[in-house]
């Protein structure tokens, strides 16, 4: 009769074994998820450099100012006429119950909570309730979370992990797949086909848009002669 004695994985433990082992296997997806975005990040930052000092985007730098004066200006205009509703402070105040600075001891901890309260007060000043939302949901879905220690505890901030790469993952291939849609990218790549062509297509650019300002420039000097505004010298 043997004298070894079997020990009993519980259940608990077994799907804890599996759910971090799945977490590892998603974080090693991550990273090079992480590293593919940069990448393609910096690739074309690369280029859009080297196309503002070729181009130029005056008009461009305008038009995004005067979005920002826009924005700022529907900001001022939506507080001054702010009248939460029900609904929203109902919200502000679950918001508040789940994160605020004062149920917690711990100094670290305390300061998240402020700079979340923080966001959550803004958020509500201005009306936004999907940021409300967004914040709500975030702290419920936040391993860190989770209080208390035992499995019980360490499998829900393992499924939370969980959750958390697997989302991650989503918006880094939904964000990769925006940067490839974009005009800047599909110009990057009409640029690398024409080097590889030996074609310089962005100085072609350059002395089209130089063509341009010189007839315009004769043009203005046209219009500046009939109107007897220039005198010959």
């Amino acid at each position: 009769m043997s004298n070894q004695l079997t020990f009993q994985i519980s259940p608990e433990n077994e799907e804890l074994h599996r759910k971090n082992a799945e977490l590892a296997a998603l974080e090693t997806d991550l990273v090079q998820g992480e590293l593919d975005l940069t990448t393609l990040h910096v690739w074309l930052q690369n280029f859009e450099r080297e196309y503002q000092q070729i181009i130029g985007t005056r008009y461009a730098e305008l038009e995004h100012i005067q979005e920002q004066i826009a924005e700022y200006m529907a900001y001022l205009e939506s507080a001054n006429d702010f009248k939460p509703s029900e609904d929203l402070k109902k919200l502000y105040r679950e918001v508040a119950k789940r994160i605020h600075p004062d149920l917690t001891t711990d100094l670290v901890e305390k300061n998240r909570r402020q700079e979340l309260m923080r966001e959550a007060n803004q958020a509500y000043e201005v009306g936004d309730v999907e940021k409300l939302r967004a914040i709500l949901y975030s702290w419920e879905s936040n391993p860190e979370s989770v209080q208390g220690q035992g499995i019980a505890a360490e499998l829900i901030r393992s499924i939370r992990k969980i959750a958390q790469c697997r989302e991650r993952l989503a918006a880094i291939q939904s964000e990769i797949s925006e940067v490839k849609q974009t005009e800047l990218y599909q110009l990057q790549l009409k640029v690398t086909a024409a080097q590889e062509a030996g074609q310089d297509l962005l100085a072609d650019m350059a002395q089209e848009i130089e063509d341009q300002i010189e007839e315009a420039q004769v043009e203005l000097q046209d219009i500046k002669k009939k109107s007897g505004q220039v005198n010959d010298r």
